[in-house]
């Protein structure tokens, strides 16, 4: 069962994410490396990205087992790698204590690993559910028996939560919101060129298999699958598309639990919450009226034997990589194979790792960070920290399209940011999680249900502003509006991002730029309308307001005209106007903060062969070094909001003045946007 966090329900609102993906090699991570470069035939004024990682690119292919591979990939790998000893070592250590997380997080990891047990048990562990599920006899039985999935992580048809008020972010309150489909996107249902078709012909076929691997035969199978993508079809034609779903203020529709019954009327919302153990509530956020209302409607037309095929299926698909080989195996092959272009399956202890973190990540990040993440590398993560919010608040009076109330207002919400780095001052309390060595589905389960529970024991609480929404190995970073924080897990706190051997430019243009990624979050056309205390409110002036509409629109025109040919897409400007601002906001933060610390210095000598300000632009663009197969491309720029690599390098670079001064790129060069095309909003 999957890790239940409420995310999805909220999508890219609050939290944002810097937006990596897991790539792999097996050597140590290193820094900042020319043999990387292409610096023969490639010219850094008509391609950077190329020019700083076309030597990389030429010498790499991606491995069998992932969809992508990039210069970073070194470095997930050992953390994966460090992971893997923690939890070998606290498997056999038969000797912790009952009850201790070494105790949980070795048998957790020895559950995953004992095939011969898993192998053995085939479908077994989901028999009592789908039983459960069999016993429905109408619409009327669907409450309680959403409750009931819902408790143990199967996300069908809604989601269901608790969360912070957008508007009152020091409440907690209840909400709600569309989901239940098992495509990655909506769109995936309703776009009508030959590739959607045969990504939907193939889903069926995948559905197909695993009702027969549940032991229904051939015929019945295949027709529940068609059920099944009925059923989906209509909950994705009233679910609101990806980009809508950006905006904050379109999922804000905050309601008494009584006023349920006019969004979905056919549903029993008070066995629902009864059921699933909601404590008493009295504000609720449904984030998308409009899908409950359609779904209200399938709650009359769709037959109950309908649902129960949808049912069975997001039963066992949610619960496919804990059960036998078969139907791993078969989860494999459609949504990495066919969706992503992955050719190989990871080894399974390498699965079991990652498993691991999402289910007990704090447990196992607390020993990491002991291993992995010194004091010296906190210490001067703050500093350069500290650098760039002081280089952001003397860069807010020089815009001269600000107003000064907005002004102000802006500098208020900058000196109010909270900042997290490398692990969470509070530990998560797992002494309520029961973990056996004897079933590793059941683990999942429970693991489920502890999450269920203590997101559900928030509602009515106050806000606790000391937890984190990432594991401390995690190779990202994000920003929280709602908390109006930015944070930096310990993973991701090392070469090449972030070196304490390495140069400063080197360092302000790596993680120095991820850094002032993370802040402009708070100013991005999403961010910019939370205030400091992480509200949704309006705090712009109408003239400041358009201002900063004129300038997001020029990164949204600009990204909208980048094309992958291969698959035949532009990048949807809108999509990912968010994290475009971040990284032109970042590395303008980063550049400023990093003149001034060469302020009353001698001058940094020349490396590589390259200038201080020509090193900070090669370390922003050599972590974005990476190949990813055709599939996985067509699936980022369909579904997720951060740039492919090669625009996230290109687009802001060639809006900066300072790119071209550093390496003498003219007017006409492709790197050099024309001034009347310029885009700058921070």
């Amino acid at each position: 069962m999957r890790y239940f966090n409420l995310r999805p329900l909220i999508a890219l609102i609050a939290v944002v994410a810097f937006g990596f993906a897991a790539f792999a090699q097996q050597n140590a991570p290193r820094g900042f490396d020319p043999a990387n470069m292409c610096t023969t035939t490639c010219k850094a004024c008509e391609d950077f990205y190329q020019y700083a990682n076309g030597g990389w690119i030429a010498k790499n292919e991606i491995p069998p087992a992932f969809s992508s591979w990039g210069i970073t990939s070194p470095l997930r790998e050992k953390n994966i790698a460090t992971l893997h000893e923690i939890l070998e070592a606290a498997a056999k250590n038969r000797a912790a204590p009952k009850g201790s997380n070494e105790q949980k997080i070795g048998d957790f990891h020895a559950s995953c690993m004992d095939e011969t047990k898993i192998e053995a048990a085939g479908a077994k562990p989901l028999k009592p559910e789908l039983a459960v599920i069999n016993k429905l006899k109408s619409s009327r039985d669907l409450p309680a028996m959403l409750a009931h999935l819902h408790s143990i992580g199967v996300p069908a048809i809604f989601g269901f939560g608790a969360g912070q008020d957008f508007k009152k972010s020091d409440s907690v309150i209840a909400i709600t919101g569309q989901g239940g489909l098992g495509l990655p996107d909506r769109d995936f249902y309703l776009k009508d060129d030959e590739k959607s078709k045969r990504t939907r012909d193939a889903y069926v076929s995948h559905m197909t298999n695993m009702f027969k691997l549940l032991g229904d035969d051939a015929d019945k199978a295949g027709a529940e699958a068609q059920t099944v993508m009925k059923i989906e079809t209509q909950l994705a034609q009233v679910s609101l598309d990806r980009v809508s779903r950006r905006d904050a203020s379109k999922q804000y529709h905050k309601m008494s639990p009584d006023d349920l019954k006019n969004v979905m009327a056919n549903f029993d919302w008070p066995t629902y919450i009864k059921k699933i153990g909601a404590p008493k509530f009295t504000e609720i956020n449904v984030a998308h009226p409009d899908f409950f209302k359609g779904v209200d409607q399938m709650l009359t037309s769709v037959p109950v034997d309908d649902w129960k095929s949808y049912l069975r299926w997001h039963l066992v698909h949610d619960a496919a990589d804990g059960l036998s080989t078969a139907f791993v195996n078969e989860n494999f092959n459609f949504y990495s194979k066919t969706l992503n272009g992955t050719k190989e399956i990871q080894p399974r202890w390498r699965r079991c790792v990652i498993a691991t973190d999402q289910s007990l990540g704090e447990a196992l990040g607390e020993v990491y960070v002991k291993k992995a993440f010194p004091p010296e590398a906190k210490a001067r993560m703050k500093e350069l920290v500290n650098n760039l919010i002081v280089a952001l608040r003397e860069d807010i009076p020089t815009l001269d399209w600000m107003s000064e109330p907005t002004r102000q207002a802006a500098i208020a919400k900058l000196n109010a940011f909270a900042v997290k780095i490398g692990y969470p001052d509070k530990w998560r309390d797992y002494s309520s999680l029961k973990i056996k060595r004897a079933s590793f589905i059941d683990n999942l389960l429970r693991s489920s249900q502890f999450a269920r529970r203590r997101n559900l024991a928030k509602m009515g609480q106050p806000v606790d502003r000391t937890e984190w929404g990432m594991t401390p190995p995690t190779v990202n970073a994000y920003n929280n509006s709602l908390m109006n924080e930015i944070v930096f897990p310990a993973g991701i706190l090392q070469p090449p991002y972030f070196d304490l051997s390495a140069d400063d430019a080197l360092n302000y243009g790596a993680i120095g730029a991820v850094i002032g990624h993370e802040m402009s979050h708070g100013f991005d056309d999403q961010g910019r309308k939370f205030d400091l205390h992480g509200n949704l409110t309006d705090w712009w002036t109408e003239a400041d307001a358009k201002n900063y509409t004129d300038r997001a629109t020029c990164v949204e025109k600009q990204f909208s005209s980048f094309r992958v040919e291969e698959v035949s897409l532009n990048q949807n400007g809108k999509l990912v106007l968010g994290e475009s601002i971040g990284d032109l906001g970042g590395l303008k933060i980063s550049w400023l903060a990093f003149q001034k610390s060469m302020q009353g210095k001698p001058r940094p000598a020349d490396i590589d062969g390259f200038t201080p300000e020509q090193r900070f632009f090669l370390g922003w663009a050599q972590v974005w070094g990476r190949k990813q197969t055709l599939e996985a491309m067509r699936q980022q720029i369909l579904t997720d909001p951060h740039p492919l690599a090669q625009f996230r390098v290109n687009g802001p670079l060639s809006n900066m003045p300072q790119f071209a001064e550093a390496f003498n790129c003219k007017p006409g060069d492709a790197m050099v946007r024309p001034p009347d095309q310029r885009c700058q909003v921070w």
